[in-house]
């Protein structure tokens, strides 16, 4: 469990206290930072698997962070933390590529998760944001439903599970390559951008449907 992390917020008490509690649990905490530009000069150097980053701090906020590191191809995976529920934030951090988002209230009982999800290549989006989501489709959702097939579905369903395409793969017995197939057939339908977490948050959004 020695991933390697950097954690960034403005405020001291969260800052402190969301290090010392995943250090106790085993990962590698690799330096913190109090502001935007301190946590990216970190990011740039260290390189870390995942860093954690307020939305809102000083001089660079979370989400230019999460611009910068997918302009310049960093391999850094962001998760950000936040009390804003605005869709327009979410959006934008899904067009940056953002791996986590989750609300700071529920951080602490949350993080471990989202670390797992993300280091097996798995969006992690708290559900209490999903809830907030202003999803166009979901207002088209059963004609949009009776363009998928039933493997379509069965996929989705699977992919509500947060199971990853290879585990997908082995629980229909059927290739990746099928699956990914299948995903991308998912996306064209649905009419969903084609960023990574796009489909696994529709079908969060949306599984009560399935």
């Amino acid at each position: 469990m020695n991933t390697s992390i950097v954690i960034a917020d403005d405020h001291p008490i969260i800052l402190h206290g969301l290090s010392d509690f995943l250090s106790s649990k085993g990962y590698n905490i690799v330096g913190t930072a109090g502001d935007g530009n301190s946590a990216y000069n970190l990011i740039v150097k260290l390189k870390p698997e995942i860093a954690i980053l307020d939305i809102r701090m000083p001089h660079q906020t979370g989400l230019e962070i999460a611009e910068a590191c997918k302009k310049n191809d960093l391999p850094t995976k962001i998760i950000l933390i936040t009390f804003d529920k605005e869709e327009e934030l979410y959006d934008e951090a899904l067009a940056h590529n953002v791996y986590g988002y989750i609300l700071k209230e529920f951080a602490v009982e949350e993080i471990e998760t989202c670390i797992e999800h993300v280091m097996n290549g798995k969006p992690y989006f708290s559900e209490e944001i999903a809830s907030h989501l202003n999803s166009s489709t979901i207002e088209h959702k059963p004609e949009v439903l009776n363009t998928l097939t039933k493997s379509e579905l069965r996929i989705i369903k699977l992919i509500c599970n947060n199971k990853t395409s290879q585990e997908i793969a082995d629980e229909l017995s059927i290739s990746i390559r099928t699956v990914d197939k299948h995903r991308s057939n998912i996306v064209k339908k649905l009419e969903l951008d084609n960023k990574p977490a796009s489909l696994s948050i529709w079908a969060n959004t949306n599984k009560a449907y399935f």
